[in-house]
């Protein structure tokens, strides 16, 4: 069984430093929906119909393709169908993962139960640190990261690894990261993290190309 940190795996798909990003786009898309609604009567509208987040939603899975668009986040995007196709949403792809953002109003609860979100957290179950699964377990495909932030009001962000069991919450949700300073740019070497094991992190990669190639994916 592989025993790999979701925090460990988080830092290596979604690294330190590029996490300044996530606050400072939110609050952008957060003013640009603000500004639309406030400028725009029909939308004004649904505003008071309680339609405002998805305004936000639109704004903020925008703001988040930008980035990739100019290289500032170095990941591949595609847009995705809903199960139910009443629209599309952003995916971010690191190299062995998949990220969706996501409006929920508890910071400690998952989104509700969608379908593809479903079937996005169940391929988290092998291999993190879940000692209930056994090696044996096939990976069947890329595990699911979660950007979340605040419902209406932008109170919180994190980053979140679901885990498989809906009801229980994340596997690991980092600080919020709201909090964060500005970009700090470190002169010298950087400092060691002797508590991550890269050998694992490395062997989950591995299988996870592995899986790609099974499926023909690559």
């Amino acid at each position: 069984m592989l025993n790999v940190s979701p925090r460990h795996f988080l830092e290596d798909q979604f690294p330190s430093r590029f996490r300044h990003l996530i606050p400072s786009t939110l609050k952008s898309a957060y003013r640009a929906a603000a500004d639309l609604i406030a400028d725009n009567p029909i939308l004004a509208m649904a505003d008071e119909r309680r339609e405002r987040g998805r305004i936000i939603s639109w704004a903020v899975d925008l703001g988040f393709n930008r980035l990739v668009e100019t290289g500032a986040l170095p990941f591949d995007k595609s847009w995705e169908w809903y199960e139910r196709p009443t629209g599309r949403y952003l995916a971010l792809r690191p190299s062995h993962s998949v990220i969706t953002i996501s409006q929920i109003a508890d910071p400690t609860k998952q989104p509700r139960n969608v379908r593809f979100r479903q079937t996005a957290r169940v391929s988290n179950e092998p291999f993190l640190d879940l000692p209930e699964f056994d090696s044996e377990n096939d990976i069947s495909g890329e595990p699911h990261i979660l950007i979340t932030h605040g419902h209406q009001d932008l109170n919180f962000s994190h980053l979140c690894i679901p885990d498989p069991d809906h009801r229980k919450g994340y596997r690991f949700r980092s600080e919020n990261l709201l909090y964060l300073p500005h970009e700090i740019v470190f002169e010298g070497p950087p400092a060691e993290d002797t508590d991550i094991d890269l050998d694992a992190v490395a062997t989950l990669k591995e299988d996870i190309e592995r899986a790609r190639r099974d499926n023909g994916d690559s």
